[in-house]
C-alpha cells in the first residue's frame, strides 16, 4: 500500500451512520472531508472539511476526490446505485482504498433471499469494485458487514422493544443469535481498516459489537427495569409475506419486514463469532450489550420522535 492512509473522504456523512464514521475517523487522527450536495446546510465537527459536489457528474466527483487516499461511502440503501460513478471518480482521482456502503447485512450470503432484490445495488457495487481492483492493482477496496445497527434500531423501535409501554415483540422462538453493531463501533472499525490497509486489502469483513438473541435482550431489559414486559409473538414468515406485498407496491418500508425475516428467523445462522468476526484482526473489542441497553433505557429520546428519521431515510 505504500505510505499510510491519511486523507479520507466520507460520502453521505450527514446521516446517522455517516456521522458515526466521521467521528471514528477524526478520533483516529485522519484528515476528514465530507462530500455534500449543493445547498446542504449540514454541519460537522471542527476540523472536518466539506466539499459540495454534483453526484451525477464524474468531473465534479473527480475534482472533489483529488488528493484523497480513501473514500468511505455511507449512501443510503435506496440511493446506493450511485456508487458506480463514485468508484469511477475515485479511480480517476488516484484514490487507493474504497469502502462501499455495504454496512448492514452480509450481501455475499443472501442467495435467493427476497431482501436481496432491495440490496441488489449493494451487491453490484462490491462486484464492480472487485472487477476494478483486478484491472488496477493500485486501487483496493474493503467491504464491511455489520449486521443490525443495534443502537439505531433500538432508538427507533425497529427491534420490537417499546420502553414507554414496556412491550416487546418476539419473532419466531426468539432464540436465534444475530449479528449486531452499534454505530460508534462501526466508526471505529472503519478507522481500523484504514489504519491496517495491508491486512484488509480487497477483503469482505464481518464485524459485530455482539451476537445477542431476542430473548437475551428481553431478559436484560426486564432485569434493568425491574419489571416484566408484555410480550407479543409474531412469525418471520408473516413478516416476509407483508414485506413482499409492500415491495410489490413500491413501498420501501418493506425492507424492515424482510429484515426481520432475514435476521430473526430460527436457523438464520447470521451470528459472527471467532475468526468470522474481524474485530480481532482490527484490534477492536466487543461492546457491552447490557451497557448499551441501559444507555437506551436512560435516554430521554422518545421512539415516536425518531420514527420520522426512518421515514426520511426511506425517502432518500
Amino acid at each position: 500500500m505504500g505510505s499510510p492512509i491519511k486523507n479520507v473522504v466520507v460520502v453521505g456523512g450527514s446521516g446517522d451512520l455517516g456521522r458515526a464514521i466521521v467521528s471514528g475517523l477524526v478520533d483516529a487522527g485522519f484528515a476528514v472531508t465530507v462530500l455534500t450536495r449543493e445547498g446542504s446546510t449540514a454541519t460537522f465537527p471542527a476540523g472536518v472539511a466539506t466539499k459540495a459536489v454534483d453526484y451525477s457528474s464524474l468531473e465534479s466527483l473527480k475534482a472533489a476526490l483529488a488528493g484523497q487516499d480513501a473514500v468511505v461511502s455511507t449512501i443510503t440503501t435506496v440511493a446506493v446505485g450511485a456508487q458506480q460513478l463514485l468508484v469511477d471518480a475515485a479511480l480517476a482521482a488516484g484514490v487507493r482504498r474504497f469502502i462501499p456502503s455495504e454496512f448492514g447485512l452480509n450481501t455475499r450470503f443472501l442467495g435467493n433471499d427476497p431482501i436481496g432484490t432491495i440490496l441488489q445495488a449493494k451487491i453490484q457495487a462490491v462486484n464492480y469494485l472487485h472487477e476494478k481492483s483486478k484491472q488496477n492493482l493500485s486501487f483496493t477496496w474493503t467491504a464491511i458487514s455489520t449486521g443490525l445497527f443495534f443502537d439505531w434500531t433500538l432508538e427507533r423501535g425497529i427491534v420490537g422493544l417499546d420502553k414507554a409501554t414496556k412491550t416487546a415483540t418476539i419473532y419466531d422462538s426468539g432464540n436465534e443469535p444475530y449479528q449486531a453493531s452499534n454505530l460508534p463501533h462501526i466508526g471505529k472499525a472503519v478507522a481500523a481498516v484504514l489504519r491496517h490497509p495491508e491486512v484488509t486489502t480487497n477483503r469482505y469483513l464481518s464485524i459485530a459489537s455482539f451476537n445477542p438473541t431476542q430473548n437475551q435482550v428481553l431478559g436484560l431489559v426486564e432485569k434493568l427495569t425491574g419489571q416484566k414486559w408484555t410480550v407479543h409473538h409474531l412469525t418471520t414468515d408473516e413478516q416476509q409475506r407483508i414485506g413482499a406485498e409492500k415491495f410489490a407496491k413500491g413501498d420501501h418500508s418493506a425492507f424492515f419486514n424482510l429484515l426481520k425475516k432475514r435476521v430473526y428467523a430460527d436457523g438464520a445462522g447470521l451470528a459472527v463469532r471467532g475468526p468470522d468476526n474481524a474485530i480481532d484482526l482490527l484490534g477492536l473489542e466487543e461492546d457491552d450489550l447490557e451497557g448499551t441497553l441501559q444507555a437506551w433505557l436512560a435516554s430521554g429520546r422518545e421512539q415516536d420522535e425518531l420514527k420520522g428519521t426512518v421515514r426520511d431515510w426511506l425517502a432518500k
